[in-house]
């Protein structure tokens, strides 16, 4: 028996396998970012300094107290990794859960969306690292004094959030390069 043969191309109905990296990517980022915003969240640290009025006079001793909730960009990174967090395990979700049903407008929704909280963590880490080097290093025109000389484990908790964060914001980098390359396929 022969079989006519047509030209015509058959559209791929078998379902889409889960994308491995994207999965991987996105625990990457739920994790660091996570424990970005965990680790702002518990940093604090309390000192005696010694303050001078007057020669001739006893030092005040005063019990001062570095707290993330004294700056607004550091509440700012607090939040956006908050948010940035929360956002991974609810893609990582939707991705696993839609990983054979996953639409291609629903792709992209996701890509922007990503997009959006790269942006986001981008600012937030921009904002955290320039109070970070003003506190480490001072500024003599203005005459703020070094913080980190003082509060240095609290400085080095916060520099530790900041690589942290911005470990996730290469994994989300790296999510919306994927996703640019795999437009350039279709």
């Amino acid at each position: 028996m022969d079989v006519p043969r047509s030209d015509a191309k058959v559209l791929d109905s078998t379902p889409r396998r889960i994308r491995l990296y994207d999965v991987f990517l996105r625990i990457l980022v739920l994790a660091f970012t996570s424990v970005a915003a965990v680790l702002v969240g518990v940093t604090r640290e309390s000192k005696i300094i010694p303050i001078t009025i007057a020669q001739g006079l006893p030092a005040l001793h005063l019990t001062v107290t570095a707290k993330w909730q004294y700056m607004s960009a550091f509440v700012y990174f607090l939040v956006v990794n908050a948010i940035a967090g929360s956002y991974a395990a609810g893609s990582l979700f939707y991705s696993v859960a839609a990983g054979r049903s996953f639409k291609h407008d629903a792709a992209l929704v996701l890509s922007i969306l990503d997009l959006i909280i790269l942006a986001l963590l981008f600012s937030a880490n921009g904002a955290a690292a320039a109070v970070g080097l003003i506190g480490r290093d001072g500024n003599s025109h203005v005459q703020w004094r070094k913080v980190c000389d003082v509060f240095d484990g609290y400085c080095h908790h916060m520099a530790a959030a900041l690589v942290l964060s911005l470990m996730g914001c290469f994994a989300f980098l790296w999510l919306a390069l994927l996703a640019v390359l795999g437009l350039r396929k279709k």
